[in-house]
């Protein structure tokens, strides 16, 4: 007899460059978790890792993310959650591998993908005024694009530059092979 893999914990995290809407694909990928009935909690991870001061040899704090990914997933996990749904970046093999043994559980990596001009379009709309923090964001994400095309650590990716959220999260899922 196969396994019932429904009940079993996994995890996705979403990723791709900045601006390319993983936290609005996670929430709405639990949303739909939610009507399927299927316990799930969604962790945008950039929350993990937003504190100061940053160690000089980690200017993105990842080891923090993890510290508290293992804390917050445990918690999860415990209370019964089956799916849990991250927005992120993994820029490696090596990063990707640190996420799942934070994790502890089975690991599928989306990489969302949508065409630079877009991207622009999206963080130009998202930091309107903030001519410095745009300046940065529109450099971020071409080289992102770039680190991430190289280290090709997704299982699948999805196209997210002209359809729907709901539509683009419905994708996911479906490739995920997720209830």
């Amino acid at each position: 007899m196969l396994p019932d893999t429904s009940t079993t914990p996994r995890a996705l995290l979403i990723t791709g460059t900045v601006g390319v809407g993983k936290t609005s694909v996670a929430e709405t990928v639990g949303r739909l978790l939610t009507d399927a009935e299927t316990p799930n909690a969604v962790i945008d991870v950039d929350w993990l890792c937003n504190s100061w001061p940053r160690p000089a040899a980690d200017p993105f704090n990842f080891g923090m993310l993890l510290r508290n990914l293992r804390l917050v997933a445990g918690s999860y996990l415990d209370a019964g959650v089956a799916r849990l749904v991250l927005a992120g970046v993994a820029e490696s093999r090596a990063e990707r591998n640190q996420y799942e043994e934070a994790l502890g559980i089975g690991l599928s990596v989306c990489r969302l993908r949508v065409q630079l001009p877009t991207v622009h379009q999206r963080l130009a709309h998202r930091h309107g005024d903030d001519d410095t923090g745009l300046s940065w964001y529109l450099k971020r994400s071409g080289e992102l694009d770039r680190i991430l095309d190289h280290a090709g650590v997704e299982d699948f990716s999805v196209d997210a530059t002209e359809a729907s959220v709901g539509a683009i999260a419905r994708t996911v899922l479906q490739r995920a092979d997720w209830p």
